[in-house]
């Protein structure tokens, strides 16, 4: 029989704008909202304890967080400065252990299994992590401990902010079983919602459905359910995980129409996001646009190329041709978005012929 895992979840709490309230002492106690300005198309990135008192979230519009809190404060986020803290409390948990993997610049998961400090109790290791990011940062965080990482990342999330919560492996099952499906990490509201026409409600109702109709329902994701309501999660800490994809979007501050001007503006995202997949030394094959018009539909559209997608690399003819058989030119447009995935590392790929994406010529050596 394997040993017991101990992992640690660690998540900042209202993590940017935290930064924003320890910088600039003015927006203390206050509601602060970090992202798109009021009367924008923008939407929250991120708010403060006091803001979420009002209903406010991440990803709302920032109109319709300025109609529940009219006196609440907006900035633009400072995301140099978050990852400048970020790289500090990164630096904590190196302290710790070697197996941790960043989920993003303000969470991560810690396998402690092997250290010896603290007596080897995970809880004790939490706890110290959290006073040390305190001490270095003026910053809180939360932290669950379990033994698998689906119930250390629920853990997390109880006792917020400055929390610490522990699901030992006799408590695991049955804290499963009384959650609410709509909870479980993982579970978005459109998968919520098949599963309630499934009748399924909590994790007690999930764990009365079969493997095999599960997987019937949502395809390689039904074993992971199957699991995850038993208390059961396997995946481990992996301190070289490389990224699925990366993306960048922007809301127009106008609605644009014309099929250039979404072609230029769907030029420039494509290269903010091939710089980030080449900072990240990767490369990334497929291409993916996504348009949302101005009603709110919603479209994607895909490319897998045959060479990889990196900043030197052409686009000519690419983009239009995602762009046919959809309505743009036709329809206003109110957001555009590029996704890179297909990653790999470049040792991993043979050298491909390169053309230029973000020059006018279609060849290049």
């Amino acid at each position: 029989m394997r040993p017991t895992r101990k992992i640690i979840h660690i998540d900042m709490d209202a993590f940017f704008a935290a930064v924003e309230q320890r910088d600039f002492p003015q927006y203390r106690n206050k509601p602060l909202i970090v992202g798109g300005q009021p009367f924008s198309r923008g939407v929250v990135a991120a708010c403060s304890y006091e803001a979420r008192k009002y209903g406010i979230h991440s990803a709302m519009p920032s109109s319709k967080a300025y109609r529940l809190c009219p006196q609440a404060i907006f900035v633009k986020p400072r995301f140099d400065a978050y990852r400048e803290v970020s790289g500090i409390i990164r630096s904590i948990f190196a302290d710790y252990t070697e197996l941790v993997e960043p989920v993003s610049l303000d969470e991560a998961y810690l396998d402690v299994s092997d250290v010896g400090r603290h007596q080897g109790s995970a809880t004790l290791i939490a706890n110290a992590i959290k006073t040390d990011i305190q001490q270095k940062t003026q910053l809180t965080a939360s932290a669950g401990v379990s033994y698998n990482k689906f119930l250390a990342k629920m853990a997390s999330a109880i006792n917020k902010p400055d929390g610490l919560y522990l699901i030992t492996p006799e408590q695991g099952g049955a804290f499963a079983e009384q959650l609410p499906i709509g909870k479980f990490h993982g579970i978005g509201k459109a998968t919520a919602e098949k599963m309630h026409a499934l009748d399924v409600h909590t994790g007690s109702d999930l764990k009365k459905i079969s493997l095999e109709i599960l997987q019937q329902h949502f395809g390689k994701a039904g074993h992971h359910y199957y699991a995850i309501c038993r208390g059961i999660d396997h995946r481990p800490v992996n301190n070289h995980r490389v990224s699925k994809s990366i993306g960048v979007e922007t809301t127009l501050q106008q609605d644009i129409t014309t099929t250039q001007d979404i072609i230029d503006h769907l030029q420039a995202l494509l290269k903010k996001a091939a710089l980030k997949v080449a900072e990240k030394h990767l490369a990334a094959y497929t291409l993916t646009v996504k348009i949302k018009y101005h009603d709110f539909i919603q479209i994607t559209r895909s490319r897998t190329l045959t060479h990889p997608i990196t900043p030197t690399l052409s686009s000519d003819g690419i983009l239009e041709d995602l762009l046919k058989n959809t309505d743009v030119g036709n329809r206003s447009v109110r957001l555009l978005g590029i996704t890179l995935s297909s990653l790999n590392h470049p040792s991993q790929l043979q050298q491909p012929q390169q053309i230029d994406l973000f020059n006018n010529s279609s060849v290049a050596s």
